[in-house]
């Protein structure tokens, strides 16, 4: 833990309920950091990372920041500027998670949830004291994801080959809640905000 800060990943596969529950973190006062969120406010924001981009995909640069949707796209059809992308942004990203976190210590939170989708993917479990893993049946997630505007199977499938596979998710994770009835995840999130606590606390 970070001083006494308890840090815990929420993480899980697309469309599995992980921004649902984090609503409900939030709801009840926990700092929630979201990595989606970072990656966006760098790509708009931050000149040396618009910079840069530029020069691996121009047509990503849109009006002074790097359009995301043209990105992916562009990823999807030439899979080895992931790699480029991400040395760049990863580590802006992670530091903006380690102040967020510090922050939440020098506030005197005891937990701070940081939701990141590919977290075991990218190794950020490493930088927390637990992970809650989402998880939904995959007759759901197709549901939820193609109800999306913009999705398709196709993307849905490239998006699933980035991810490692439910089960092995599920067994590194120190918590699991099953992405069912929104009253069904709120009860779980707050037995888990609960538990968390008292544990540093005690």
């Amino acid at each position: 833990m970070t001083a006494s800060v308890y840090v815990l990943g929420l993480t899980g596969s697309i469309a599995s309920g992980k921004s649902t529950a984090a609503g409900y973190f939030r709801a009840a006062g926990v700092p929630v950091w979201d990595a989606d969120t970072a990656v966006g406010r760098i790509y708009a924001q931050d000149r040396d990372v618009i910079a840069r981009v530029s020069e691996i995909c121009p047509e990503a640069a849109r009006e002074g920041k790097i359009d995301r949707d043209v990105l992916r796209r562009r990823i999807q059809t030439t899979p080895s500027l992931l790699g480029k992308i991400e040395a760049i942004v990863h580590p802006l990203v992670r530091a903006d998670r380690d102040t967020f976190i510090e922050k939440a210590a020098e506030s005197g939170s005891r937990l701070v949830v940081c939701e990141i989708p590919l977290l075991f993917e990218t190794g950020a479990e490493t930088s927390c004291d637990g992970v809650l893993a989402m998880v939904t049946t995959p007759e759901e997630r197709r549901r939820r994801v193609l109800a999306r505007p913009g999705m398709s199977e196709e993307t849905l499938n490239v998006l699933l080959g980035r991810q490692i596979p439910d089960e092995e998710r599920l067994s590194r994770a120190d918590f699991v809640i099953e992405s069912g009835s929104l009253s069904s995840v709120e009860r779980e999130v707050g037995a888990l905000i609960d538990r968390i606590t008292h544990r540093v606390a005690g």
